[in-house]
Formats: structure tokens, sequence, C-alpha cells
């Protein structure tokens, strides 16, 4: 089985959620919602309801990414949006990054123990994604430094000139979720959407408008990547 983490607009657009079970599992480290087919399992990061979106700072990896582990899944696939840190990367692109910032540190499953893992994502996902998408013909970015904020809140100006000069992504949940899975053992890398230029990159205001516009415009190619991705996962 593989795990799916994304958003909320991959989670109403057909494709990928039709014909799924839903339930709520609850584990050591709290609750988790899944939808479930005999290949799937897959969690809406910010939940099914817009109405009662979870924010990127109170999302519960660790129990997700449990719920995952338990439910038999061998590898994590995930989606995130993202704001561009360079002018070539433009909104509307795919990046499946190799690397990612984080200077927060992150969250753990191991509070009260003395475990450092070495943090990483998955060069055999990252692969599958790549070669998913070439399948499909759809063009994709190999490589790229992801940056991760905690949110809810977007970048400062000062804060994008910082970043752009380390990485080409920023966003606020794709490093979190890499770590929790590092530590779980399971295998994860991330398809990003570039759905925006980050603030002050270029002149013209952020607006959610513009990331939702994009975020939309890029949904039908994921899901085309992600079955494809599935449908290899079974020759």
């Amino acid at each position: 089985m593989v795990g799916i983490i994304s958003g909320t607009i991959l989670l109403h657009r057909t494709g990928i959620s039709e014909n799924l079970m839903e339930r709520t599992v609850e584990n050591e480290f709290g609750k988790a919602l899944v939808l479930t087919s005999d290949t799937i399992v897959y969690i809406p990061r910010h939940g099914n309801d817009p109405k009662d979106y979870i924010l990127p700072h109170l999302i519960n990896h660790q129990a997700n990414m449990k719920t995952l582990k338990d439910m038999g899944v061998r590898e994590v696939i995930s989606i995130n949006s993202t704001g561009s840190l360079k002018e070539h990367i433009q909104p509307g692109m795919l990046v499946v990054p190799d690397d990612f910032i984080m200077l927060a540190g992150g969250p753990t499953i191991f509070e009260k123990q003395a475990i450092h893992i070495t943090p990483s994502i998955s060069e055999t996902v990252r692969t599958k994604w790549i070669e998913a998408a070439r399948d499909c013909g759809i063009d994709i970015i190999d490589g790229g430094i992801y940056w991760q904020t905690q949110g809810p809140r977007f970048e400062t100006r000062a804060e994008i000139r910082l970043m752009k000069q380390f990485a080409d992504l920023v966003g606020m949940t794709m490093a979190s979720e890499a770590l929790i899975a590092k530590e779980m053992d399971l295998p994860y890398a991330s398809l990003c959407s570039v759905d925006n230029y980050a603030h002050g990159l270029i002149d013209k205001e952020l607006t959610m408008d513009e990331i939702v516009y994009y975020a939309r415009e890029n949904t039908e190619a994921i899901i085309t990547i992600i079955n494809r991705y599935i449908e290899r996962m079974g020759t």
C-alpha cells in the first residue's frame, strides 16, 4: 500500500478520493482522518472540511504518520503547496525536492529519548515520482531545496531575501512530514506544486486568490501523476 498526504484541493477533486472509505483512527499521538482503499491510505493534512481547516502549525504529523505505518503503508508520497524563491521557478510548475531546511527544529516522536536521526528525503520515492511524471509526459523539476517556516503567516520580504540565497521553495508542512517519516522508517518524498512567487520576490502583491488559482491549475496534472505512480507499483 502507498500512503498519500495532501491538502484540501486534491481531496475535493475527482480521480483520487473517489470510492474511498473514511474513518478516524486514534493512536498514542492522537487522531488522524484517513480515507482508504485496497491500494492507498490517504490523509488530508488540513482535514476534510474547509470550515474546520487545520492550520499548518497545528497539524498532528506524528498521528498522521503513525496511522500510515500501522495500516501497512510501505512508502509515503506527499503533495505540498509551495511558494517559489527563484524567478525561474514559476507558478504552475511542479518540483520534487531533494533536501530541506527547517531551522526551527521540527516535530519528533522521541520527546524523552536521546535518538538523533539524520534527516533526508527518500531518493527511491523521489525517483518514482519523477519517472511517473515522465511516463505521463508532464514536465517536472528534479531536485530543489525546500525551506519550511512555521506559519500560518506568510514570510516578510526580508525573510524571503534571506531564504532565496539558500533554497528554491518555501512552505509550511513538508519538512515536518519528512522528519516524522524518517523517525518511523517510512520512505517519503514530496511533489511540490508551485502556487505563487514568495512575498516580495516579484513586484506584485501576494494574494490567496493567486495561490488557490495555481493550486487548482496543477491539480489535474498531479492526479494524473499519482495514478501513474500507483499503477507502476502494481507492475
